[in-house]
């Protein structure tokens, strides 16, 4: 009794004096931050730190000698300025090497004794290449300047302390110690401190979205010892300063504290921190100090720049290029050397051949004269042609209008600009389960109490027919925001006019990605964070609804629950069960009237209801029982029976929720209960009782007088209490409740909690206002929450019971970890014994969850002694105010309290698969990609979905590893592996199947299913197990990892990639994924239901897991067939037109002359045959999408053939000597004894090699369209007309020679174009002849597509069915091979 009054008196202490404790009420005895002596705080903040002080207090000396080294608040994601973009800009582009190597040739042929050109023209490659390459970083860096001044120049109101007031000025004025004033919806400019709100409770509440993606609203509290609310903040008043932990990087964590006036500290933490770039929601004003401005606010700091990753290609092309120096060098070598022997034989000297040159020297000369005449063989243009075509290429990626998703308006965004051909070489996928797989969209399925499960099977048949509605997007759900829409919400007495502008500080990248970001962020605003109408309108279960109502009976059932009623206990369990759904998690509370709904400060039913206990208790009634045990047997006279039909208010029995009473303005809720009438006494006390069939009946008449005498007064305070509630549940029906979750869990149990009238209205720092069915609205106070993390896997409240009054802690967290932290109690065997059967029953259904592919979470709860609290608190309190180690401290705290709970039961949450996820990864695996699950959910969970979306089929194998020990897993992969290999080969090696092409097709045969879970990942990570794991795993057709950890998942990426050398691809949506995503060759993210943190850290975004087909299947073949194919034609361009220049060295003594004037041979690969590539590179398809889309198997043929391997690169370069031969000799003997001139002979071999070269594009070619035809032709007509001006204007162009006339001859003469003809036959029939022989006998899939695309029906369908016959001699395997455990139900999932 003294304790219960203690408790309240030392809570009315603590609001009274607004200690401002956040989540706790500290009991006496307790050190308070004001004790503190001034330099005792017991953890000191050390190590590099900052000192703000603010800017316009009393410590103007300390401010001016501190804020010289902060920086201001402007922002510049620019590279360069007017001045330093020349010298920056060439300093960056000459840190590639082929540009190096350009430059050194152009340095070289200044040299007099080595000259080969011009001086000029030899400077034309690189002054072109480098042109181009700055005119694309100077667009680039405009548009980032654009958008840099956009962001500096915003507004805000900051303190000026000569006129006493907050003026308007630009973020880029905005310093370190500034007092900022934001209201509703304005963006955050800096990293600040909170000082003030407008809540009357310390509270802000911000939005992330513009930071990490999340658009559920996120609390933040003002400093403690700071006034909450009354006076608004005065920055005169502000005499204290801050220190804190030097920028970074880290967004979860802040250190620090702040120092008064009167030495006294307060710790700072990151919920004290408004951080740059998040939005104030819901808060009509709040002022807080810069502490760190610009680029030292963790926004900035997070700015890595623009993803870059090197693609295999380029790699495999930076070695063909060190060939080709390598060949280079050779040829150069040659050419020196037969200079030096020409020399050595030459007996009289002739022109412009030195007499006393000695053959070495001249040799030498020769070899540097060569290096600059074949330069061209390093094919310099290649680098700026791969990033043009790739460019094109991601444009068309990006338009692709079957990976755009209309609902959500988003399409696919490539952030990295550079791996596009590795999407055709991916060889592992590494996905995520939860919203990569699934819809993350969690939906209450059903759940299990006391050990009773009840199935919800109206539930079940709601969710099979559900479709969205018009306009509902799937994945996400219209909901509320304020200053969004015209249905948003809006800021009380606020005009929310200011713009919610996506400002994107993280990276400065292309206008069209930062256009794609902000209208997925602008979208998002729109949508509320897990709120569908799917998960809202859940069906409660009837024999659930049914004992429910038994709490708001007249009476409290003695059954123990045998003859059909539920016992007393029980619907305690059920009781206590959806009071933890409702108030167990952070979910914000608004409605369209409302933006926020808070706990009124006015006096509560609660206080009420405790009032009611005292005096019960002064009567000796029973006291309301203690759960984990039989509660005390209770007759209709009980006082629960009293209560429940008193705050039901005349609505007894129902499950209208009602709003909390408020009593009006400044009227004492006291004297209006003590100056209303009698009601008990009255008739309407009898109209009460004749409503309830169980009326109090007082055995004792004195006792029965007493009570009447004591709550005489309160009759007529409970009839103004209702119909204050009816009015206001008449108020409150109109609006729709909205949920502010931060997970789609959270915002299931809320939905499933409220089904069942147990409703969650209102949130306060300290209280929260529920629905309880029987008995009203009640306000919970609430001491504290200890939030979910990834190591404690669970989450709890602590509570003070609103009926019981005892502390009492609820607890939800994944079944592995409840179930053994649940404990049976201490003492009544019964008890124990009924403990056992709860959870062996739990257990039972959970597994039964899992097997049906729902989401399993425990339940449970702990009732704490004021005691046992009281010494957990004093703890807790040291961890909350301590600065170093904080997040250890609150660990341990939270683990010590988090034990011997009481399970009250387990609920099962359906997330549905995605549309199109059987198909996708089905064709994924025939396309022969090997896809692996790395999930953190359960096992059976895990196998369920995988059924479901066709990675398990019935045929499978399935191989479990759960080990206990190291060397139980080494013993347990050994026993695998001989299983694996006693299988045989024709498991995993993919026989024939029904592709149209008759390539394999893995997806459709038995194979080994690996299911490993995260404790046996950590065994087989070790140096000594990965080789047994990897060769195990090579064996499989897939890999599930359950309860993995983000470390895991990174680690077996990083494993496959490294140890298997193969091309990995690894995708998920939140940030959990966000380590493997960078550590695979190619991250994808979803943009889901988790943020955007995925996305931001992937190299392709995309929607849905569907999109994902397509990209790798069509556009990844294409991409790869492409590049692949440009960049062996550029070798071999390269090759064949330099070994014309080559040999000519042989009949001019290697004297490094050229037999064409020197324009046309450094225009030649620069304009005249560089353009026809770019559109092979974009444009050419080897099949059709269509085609690529229904046989995947066409993707496995390119890991097979391989287009660019070393054997491809070294045919072309011989097929480039041959052809060079061909077009250098043919017109060699056909002017073999005639007078003509050194440029008469080269002009046939240029047009020859120009149509050769075009030709043999045309061959290659798979498409040709009107756009081909016409940059062919344009390449062809450039030449001529260049050469033909050339020949007519040109006198003294190209010295020592002179080009004037010489084309116009040549064209006029038949020989000519004789020559030119019969070259270019010559030249390329091999090449017709052997492809031609080659598709006959050896034809590729592609080709044999392409050939079944041009049949009819009645052909093509005979063709099949032969083929068919022809390859159905392959034994399949029995179902279940050596796996009795795994049997195929006729649905296609598993029965385990």
């Amino acid at each position: 009794m003294e304790r219960l009054h203690w408790v309240r008196h030392r809570c009315r202490q603590l609001l009274a004096a607004d200690s401002g404790r956040g989540w706790y009420s500290a009991p006496d005895g307790l050190p308070t931050k004001g004790s503190l002596e001034p330099h005792g705080s017991p953890h000191r903040f050390s190590g590099k730190r900052r000192t703000v002080f603010s800017r316009h207090g009393p410590h103007q000396q300390e401010y001016q000698a501190i804020s010289k080294g902060y920086k201001c608040n402007a922002i510049c994601t620019t590279k360069y300025s007017l001045l330093t973009f020349i010298p920056m800009n060439l300093f960056q582009q000459f840190h590639r090497a082929a540009n190096l190597y350009f430059l050194f040739l152009v340095l070289l042929n200044w040299v007099p004794v080595v000259e080969a050109f011009q001086k000029e023209i030899t400077m034309i490659p690189l002054l072109v290449v480098l042109s181009v390459i700055a005119l694309k970083d100077a667009m680039e860096d405009y548009r980032r300047y654009l958008f840099d001044k956009k962001v500096n120049n915003n507004i805000v109101r900051v303190y000026n302390g000569k006129q006493k007031a907050y003026i308007d000025q630009r973020w880029q004025d905005v310093r370190v110690g500034d007092f900022i004033r934001l209201s509703c919806n304005e963006i955050i400019p800096a990293d600040m401190l909170l000082l003030y709100s407008s809540d009357p409770h310390g509270i802000c509440y911000i939005e992330t979205a513009n930071l990490d993606g999340e658009t559920n609203l996120k609390q933040r509290q003002v400093v403690a010892d700071i006034p909450l609310h009354g006076v608004e903040f005065t920055p005169e008043g502000f005499h204290s300063h801050i220190e804190c932990e030097n920028p970074n990087n880290d967004l979860s964590r802040f250190r620090g504290y702040m120092e008064h006036s009167c030495k006294v500290r307060v710790g700072l933490h990151n919920n004290n921190l408004l951080l740059r770039s998040c939005t104030i929601r819901n808060t009509e004003t709040v002022v807080g100090i810069v502490v760190y401005a610009g680029h030292e606010t963790k926004a900035m700091q997070n700015n890595s720049g623009p993803r870059y990753k090197r693609s295999q290609l380029e790699q495999r092309l930076n070695v063909d290029v060190l060939w080709s120096v390598l060949l280079l060098i050779i040829m150069c070598l040659t050419g020196a050397i037969g200079h030096g022997l020409w020399l050595r034989q030459l007996k009289e000297p002739i022109y412009l051949v030195e007499a006393e040159m000695s053959p070495a020297l001249g040799g030498f000369y020769v070899f540097w004269t060569m290096i600059i005449v074949l330069q061209v063989l390093i094919p310099i243009s290649l680098y700026v042609s791969i990033e043009i075509v790739k460019l094109g290429q991601i444009f068309f990626i990006q338009n692709d209008v079957s990976l755009y998703n209309e609902q959500l308006d988003s399409r696919i965004q490539c952030r990295a600009l550079n791996i596009t051909e590795d999407l055709g070489q991916i060889q592992y996928i590494f996905s995520d389960k939860t919203g990569t797989l699934t819809e993350n969209k969690m939906v209450f399925r059903r759940c299990t109490i006391y050990g009773i499960e009840y199935p919800h099977q109206e539930n079940a048949r709601r969710l099979e027919v559900y479709e969205p509605e018009e306009g509902e997007v799937p994945g996400r759900s219209v909901t509320l925001r304020s200053g969004c829409s015209a249905k948003s919400l809006s800021c009380r007495s606020v005009s929310c006019n200011h713009s919610s502008v996506s400002l994107h500080t993280l990276t400065a990248e292309s206008t069209e990605e930062q256009d794609g970001l902000s209208s997925h962020a602008q979208t998002r605003t729109r949508t509320s964070a897990f709120c569908s109408r799917m998960a809202k309108d859940v069906v409660p279960d009837p024999q659930l609804v049914g004992k429910l109502k038994c709490l708001a009976s007249p009476a409290l059932p003695l059954s123990d629950g045998t003859s059909g009623t539920p016992s007393s206990l029980e619907l305690t369990y059920i009781a206590d069960f959806f009071l933890a759904l409702a108030i167990c998690n952070s979910v914000v509370v608004s409605s369209p009237s409302q933006p926020r709904h808070v706990v009124p400060e006015a006096r509560t039913p609660l206080k009420s209801l405790e009032d009611i206990k005292l005096m019960f208790q002064r009567f000796s009634f029973s006291p309301f029982s203690a759960f984990p045990t039989l509660p005390p047997p209770q007759t209709q006279d009980s006082p629960r029976s009293f209560t429940s039909r008193l705050f039901t208010w005349g609505k007894a029995g129902s499950f209208t929720p009602t709003t909390i009473p408020t009593t009006a303005e400044g009227a004492d809720p006291n004297q209006e209960a003590s100056d209303l009438g009698h009601k008990l006494a009255s008739p309407g006390s009898s109209r009460v009782e004749e409503q309830d069939e169980g009326s109090v009946k007082v055995k004792d008449r004195e006792t029965e007088d007493d009570l009447k005498d004591t709550m005489a007064n309160l009759g007529e305070a409970m009839e103004h209490l209702e119909d204050l509630t009816e009015r206001g549940v008449e108020n409150n029906t109109d609006d729709e409740l909205v949920y502010e979750a931060e997970s789609p869990d959270e915002a299931a149990l809320v939905h499933a909690a409220r089904a069942y009238r147990c409703t969650l209205r209102g949130r306060s720092t300290d209280r929260l206002l529920v629905d309880l069915p029987g008995i009203g609205c009640l306000a919970v106070q609430l001491l504290h929450i200890l939030p979910f993390d990834s190591t404690r896997k669970r989450m709890s409240v602590v509570v003070r019971h609103p009926l019981t009054g005892q502390v009492v802690v609820y607890t939800k967290g994944a079944d592995s970890v409840i179930m053994d932290l649940a404990e049976a109690p201490q003492g009544a065997e019964q008890a124990e014994e009924r403990f056992r059967y709860i959870r062996k029953q739990t257990q039972m259904h959970l597994d039964s969850y899992a097997r049906d592919g729902l989401r399993t979470l425990c339940i449970a709860k702990k009732i704490l002694q004021e005691e046992e609290y009281e010494v957990w608190l004093k703890k807790q309190l040291f961890a909350e105010t301590s600065i170093e180690n904080r997040e250890e401290l609150l660990m341990e705290s939270a683990q010590r309290l988090e034990t011997k709970l009481t399970l009250l039961g387990a609920t099962g949450i359906v997330d549905r698969l995605q549309e199109e996820v059987p198909e996708t990864i089905e064709a994924l695996q025939r396309a022969g990609i090997k896809v692996w699950v790395l999930t953190g959910d359960k096992q059976e969970t895990a196998v369920n979905i995988a059924c479901a979306c066709k990675l398990l089929r019935p045929n499978d194998q399935l191989l479990t590893a759960n080990c206990e020990s190291k060397d139980a897993c080494a013993a347990l992969l050994q026993e695998l592996r001989v299983e694996v290999e006693r299988g045989g080969e024709s498991l995993t090696e993919p026989p024939p199947a029904v592709g149209r092409d008759g390539e394999t097709i893995s997806g459709t045969v038995a194979g080994f299913i690996l299911v490993i879970n995260g404790q046996t990942l950590d065994w087989v990570l070790e140096e000594e197990l990965k080789s047994d794991f990897l060769e195990l795993s090579q064996r499989c057709k897939a890999v599930i990892c359950c309860r993995s950890t983000p470390l895991q998942k990174s680690q077996v990426v990083w494993l496959v990639r490294d140890q298997l050398r193969v091309m990995t691809l690894a995708i998920g949506d939140g940030a959990n994924d966000v380590s493997m995503i960078q550590v695979a060759d190619v991250g994808i993210g979803i943009s889901g239901q988790e943020g955007m943190q995925a996305v931001m850290s992937s190299d392709f975004a995309i929607s849905r897991f569907k999109h994902l087909r397509k990209l790798l299947l069509v556009h990844g073949h294409w991409c790869y067939a492409r590049l692949a194919n440009m960049i062996l034609y550029f070798f071999y361009k390269n090759v064949m037109y330099v070994n014309l220049l080559f040999w000519y060295q042989f009949f001019c003594g290697f004297s490094g002359s050229v037999m064409t004037n020197s324009w046309v041979l450094i225009l030649f690969n620069l304009i005249f045959t560089s353009v026809p590539p770019l559109v092979y590179g974009v444009l050419d398809q080897d099949a059709a999408a269509d085609t690529l889309m229904e046989l995947p198997e066409l993707y496995q043929t390119r890991h097979t053939s391989r287009i660019y391997n070393p054997s491809t690169f070294w045919l072309t370069i011989l097929d480039g000597f041959y052809q060079s031969l061909v077009c250098f000799f043919v017109p060699y003997f056909a002017y073999a004894g005639s007078d003509v001139g050194e440029l008469s002979f080269g002009s046939p071999i240029n047009t020859s090699a120009l149509l050769i070269i075009l030709l043999h594009q045309v061959i290659e070619s798979h498409t040709l369209t009107w756009l081909h035809l016409l940059v062919l032709l344009a390449s062809g007509m450039s030449y001529c007309t260049f050469v033909l001006l050339f020949s007519v204007w040109c006198v003294t162009c190209s010295p020592p020679t002179n080009p004037l006339g010489v084309e116009t001859l040549q064209l006029s003469q038949p020989l000519f174009y004789t020559v030119c003809g019969l070259t270019t036959v010559v030249a390329l029939l091999p090449r017709v002849l052997f492809r031609a022989l080659h598709n006959t006998t050896h034809p590729s899939a592609v080709l044999r597509t392409s050939q079944m695309d041009k049949l009819g029906p009645e052909e093509y369908s005979k063709r099949m069915q032969h083929w068919n016959q022809a390859h159905s001699r392959t034994k399949r395997l029995p179902v279940c091979v050596d796996n009795p455990g795994l049997e195929p139900s006729s649905t296609g999932s598993l029965v385990t």
